[in-house]
């Protein structure tokens, strides 16, 4: 399940193991927050956690047992695993018999940040998955909507839109900025403009943007971002590098010859960015494409080497990129 449901699953009662998993910090924590408040009495006593990538092999009865054993004075014991990747020979031995006969007084966490090697736990029957990867940007704009609404403060959609887009959908950030919205906002409608004066742009989404003018042929909105990045320390170096990964992930979305999901996936991106960036790369076209890649390699190797100033290397990447 999503996230997002998980608040109503609650409410029919405790599962025997949550596997909580994904690359969004805030939702794992709000997850874990919601099981423990649900299900958690005298933490002191009931609650006990393992580091998961301690656990191997016959160490892995320490977890069993503390599975096993009976709550104080309350109907549920809550054990927590941070980062568990069990072997499937592991899984097999140790871990299958007691997750597939569970007890009744005990509820597991499983708390993973990333799908690292392992058996793939979310596909084990007796295994109740909470999605905590990033959402994308029409459901964390609902977020931020429905949350300033709740606390009295009305927003408009291109403001959440927004919210959702200078944070990357990271909730983390998007809860912080969304509370300096109800606290700036209070009495009044938050707009678009608000937006743009109160939150902060993440410089990957600053990169985005900065590229994303080279997809238009914008060049004086591509200056603007960039000497406002190199202004707030990011160095012309690191311009350039953002160029050519830029250009090379173009090059990739047009000629990979996989799925639009899986190549999304691989490449990080959410199903909005994936889209953008396929339409850029259709609008620059692949012989541009690797023009550009080849040129930027040139100029890279040029100032690393000594041959050529940084500042000259910025120039000429530019000049190449929209005069070339």
């Amino acid at each position: 399940m999503k996230f997002t449901q998980l608040k109503e699953d609650i409410k029919e009662g405790a599962r025997s193991v949550y596997l909580i998993e994904g690359d969004d910090a805030y939702f794992r924590q709000k997850a874990e927050e919601q099981i423990k408040s649900a299900f958690l009495q005298m933490p002191e006593l009931n609650f006990t956690s393992f580091d998961g990538a301690q656990y191997k092999g016959a160490s892995l009865t320490e977890i069993t047992t503390a599975l096993s054993a009976y709550p104080f004075m309350a109907e549920k014991r809550l054990v927590k695993i941070s980062e568990f990747y069990p072997t499937d020979a592991d899984w097999e031995k140790y871990l299958k018999p007691v997750f597939e006969n569970f007890p009744e007084t005990t509820v597991l966490m499983i708390v993973n940040g990333q799908g690292k090697k392992g058996i793939d736990l979310k596909r084990k029957k007796c295994i109740t998955y909470i999605d905590c990867n990033k959402s994308d940007r029409e459901t964390v704009a609902k977020w931020a909507y429905i949350t300033m609404k709740r606390a009295g403060v009305p927003s408009t959609v291109e403001a959440c839109e927004a919210v959702a887009d200078y944070c990357l959908c990271d909730m983390s950030r998007v809860s912080k900025e969304v509370e300096k919205l109800i606290e700036y906002g209070k009495g009044d409608q938050v707009t678009k403009k608000t937006v743009d004066e109160l939150v902060y742009k993440d410089a990957d989404f600053r990169i985005y943007q900065m590229t994303g003018a080279v997809a238009r042929r914008d060049f004086s909105a591509f200056a603007e971002i960039c000497f406002d990045l190199l202004s707030k320390g990011y160095d012309e170096n690191a311009v350039i590098a953002s160029l050519l990964n830029y250009f090379k992930n173009l090059l990739t979305v047009a000629e990979a010859d996989v799925s639009e999901k899986e190549l999304a996936a691989s490449l990080k991106m959410s199903d909005y960015v994936f889209g953008k960036t396929k339409q850029q790369a259709g609008a620059i076209g692949g012989k541009r494409l690797i023009k550009y890649i080849n040129s930027l390699y040139s100029l890279a190797s040029a100032f690393k080497s000594g041959r050529m100033t940084v500042d000259g290397a910025l120039e000429s990447a530019l000049a190449n990129v929209f005069f070339g």
